[in-house]
């Protein structure tokens, strides 16, 4: 195994490594001088140096992990790495140099964390982003493979041990409901139909007195494959009303950008510089004490709910994942890569 794949310099950003990491599996670097192990890092270890106020444009060695578990041998690195669900480990040399990094036989499992808290889908908007197929089929039902984006986002929940879900339709509902009659996979859906449009969060008040426990909300474009147990345990420890699940977008501008200064003299200048945001990715964990804050039949956007949670002093909190956990199926240039993420490359 070409184990230098794993391995980043010191000089690299929290940025940079984020990228290198999204496209590793495992997902984890190890910070290098000269080959001597310094830190190691994973999205988690991003997560948390961020939470605490870090920068991703920070050098990555501030976020890494300054102990890794190593081993000094291949036979010490599998002991390790079957005794707990460890992701990788580096075998060092009696200078501390890897010359060797064990990931064992890399497995997916089918079944998470039984969480069992109900899963509410906001499914009644019109999709105008991806006309002219809304025009036709409501935005939940567009195919992405094999299944309709809908019908991935219920799966991943359901591979947490989420079953229990309450769809709010509005626009084309009835092909919603009829697809979900004649599915093999029999759902535990509650339907809740919207009398006008009510946004991205108004839909939320015919759930008053349905729902009286914490739940997942989420639109119906948006598949986020993180580790939901992690946002949960987040969402709880911090006593939070709302979580915001937020993701890192990366976007380098491929011009010389320029700020100019008095009388058009110029004020610096960057060559292609890239920004990093965090965005919201349309996905929620809530507190039930929220329902009772939204006017019944009042069309209002879930950030606006966030917004008066807020003023009234209430705990709202970003979970940050990384750019690369989250699929967002509202444009049509992201269908194809939505399914190439979910089913590989097809010819």
């Amino acid at each position: 195994m070409n184990y230098q794949k794993y391995c980043i310099s010191t000089e690299l950003s929290v940025r940079e490594a984020m990228k290198v990491i999204d496209n590793s599996v495992p997902q984890i670097v190890f910070i290098t001088e000269g080959n001597v192990l310094l830190a190691s890092l994973t999205d988690g270890d991003v997560r948390r140096f961020v939470l605490k106020g870090g920068k991703i444009t920070d050098l990555a060695i501030k976020a890494g992990n300054k102990h890794p578990l190593c081993a000094k041998d291949l036979s010490g690195a599998v002991s390790m790495y079957h005794q707990r669900n460890f992701v990788a480990i580096p075998i060092l040399n009696e200078n501390r140099e890897i010359i060797d990094i064990y990931i064992g036989k890399i497995q997916h499992n089918s079944k998470q964390a039984g969480l069992k808290i109900p899963v509410v889908i906001n499914a009644g908007g019109k999709g105008t982003r991806l006309e002219p197929y809304t025009k036709i089929l409501p935005k939940p039902l567009i195919p992405v493979g094999e299944l309709p984006i809908i019908e991935h986002i219920m799966q991943q929940f359901a591979e947490y041990g989420c079953e229990q879900f309450s769809m709010i339709v509005n626009y084309k509902k009835e092909l919603i409901k009829a697809y979900f009659a004649d599915n093999e996979q029999k759902y535990d859906i509650t339907w809740y139909d919207e009398e006008k449009p009510l946004g991205t969060g108004g839909g939320l008040c015919y759930l008053k007195g349905k729902i009286d426990k914490t739940f997942f909300f989420t639109n119906c474009d948006n598949l986020l494959l993180s580790n939901y147990e992690s946002m949960l345990r987040f969402h709880r420890e911090n006593k939070n009303v709302i979580t915001m699940v937020c993701a890192y977008k990366n976007i380098k501008i491929p011009y010389g950008v320029i700020e100019m200064g008095i009388n058009g003299s110029i004020k610096s200048m960057k060559e292609k510089p890239e920004f990093s945001f965090l965005t919201n990715t349309g996905i929620y964990i809530v507190e039930p004490e929220i329902l009772d804050d939204i006017e019944y039949n009042v069309s209002i956007g879930f950030p606006g709910i966030i917004e008066k949670e807020r003023t009234k002093g209430k705990k709202v909190a970003i979970y940050p994942v990384s750019e690369n956990d989250w699929l967002d199926m509202g444009q049509l240039s992201e269908l194809e890569k939505m399914r190439e993420r979910l089913y590989g490359e097809q010819n």
